[in-house]
């Protein structure tokens, strides 16, 4: 009934996907994060959007055709059920400033695990099996191109919480779904949403007054975001009844700069979406 199919994406500037500034002196502007691993991720209805946006300023119809017709509340029956749906976009791996790296890759068990089951069909391995089948790297297991610390024989990490002992090193490229397998490291699942927080871009924002360069009473704002560098996943379902390709980018194009999310004025939002499976 659905054609499966799933897209990355990579973090080019970077992403806020949540609260929006209000008027509370203080207000933290929070991304979403799932609730499990505690990381940040972009719903569903955020990539969906933010497609739809895209192929209406071409071709209303076709956007309607693909992502279902908005409401309208005068007719009950006005919405129509879309041809494309997409589930939230999951975090795969965020950079970490690391002394001495300087930046490194970190992931977990539980966040690998919803990648292979979304792309496994598709990703193949050395031996010629598919990702699927293949075993999940073991907690403390580095990628070959990171070079760790050695301290006392055994191989270490700085973190800015302390030092993480690396129990082996495996080849992790068919687990960097854009081809190039970076200095990374998976830990446990009760560790990433710690090394998640430490990892996110923060800034402060002001309101200033119109008239004078004083900042309003209640213009204080901070924002966090996913940093530039973060690579997610999402799975795409497509009705095998549609009469044409899905082409969200155009003919015969796979991948494209979009914004997604909030505060592109001030240089937020940034990404590089591919879309991979059955659509490639």
């Amino acid at each position: 009934m659905y054609q499966k199919s799933y897209g990355i994406i990579e973090t080019l500037a970077p992403l806020h996907v949540g609260a929006t500034a209000g008027e509370e002196s203080g207000n933290l502007n929070l991304i979403f994060r799932d609730q499990f691993t505690q990381t940040g991720i972009v719903p569903g209805s955020s990539i969906r959007g933010r497609l739809r946006s895209q192929m209406r300023r071409d071709d209303e119809s076709l956007a309607n055709y693909w992502y279902g017709s908005a409401a309208d509340s005068k007719l009950s029956d006005s919405t129509s059920e879309a041809y494309v749906k997409f589930e939230y976009a999951s975090l795969l791996w965020l950079p970490v400033f690391c002394p001495g790296q300087p930046i490194v890759w970190v992931t977990s068990r539980k966040l690998l695990k919803r990648y292979q089951r979304i792309a496994g069909d598709w990703v193949k391995l050395k031996d010629g099996s598919s990702l699927k089948s293949a075993k999940l790297p073991e907690a403390y297991t580095a990628s070959q191109t990171l070079k760790p610390l050695k301290i006392d024989g055994k191989s270490k990490l700085f973190f800015n919480f302390g030092f993480l002992t690396l129990n082996q090193s495996a080849d992790l490229s068919a687990w960097f779904p854009l081809g190039e397998e970076l200095p990374a490291i998976v830990v446990a699942d009760d560790e990433i949403g710690m090394i998640h927080d430490m990892a996110l871009y923060r800034q402060s924002r002001v309101r200033l007054k119109d008239d004078e360069k004083l900042v309003e009473s209640g213009g204080f704002f901070n924002t966090e975001a996913l940093p530039e560098g973060s690579q997610l996943v999402f799975p795409i379902a497509i009705r095998d009844t549609a009469e044409e390709p899905w082409q969200p980018f155009g003919a015969g194009r796979l991948s494209d700069e979009i914004y997604l999310g909030g505060l592109e004025s001030i240089g937020f939002g940034n990404c590089q979406v591919t879309l991979k499976g059955a659509v490639a």
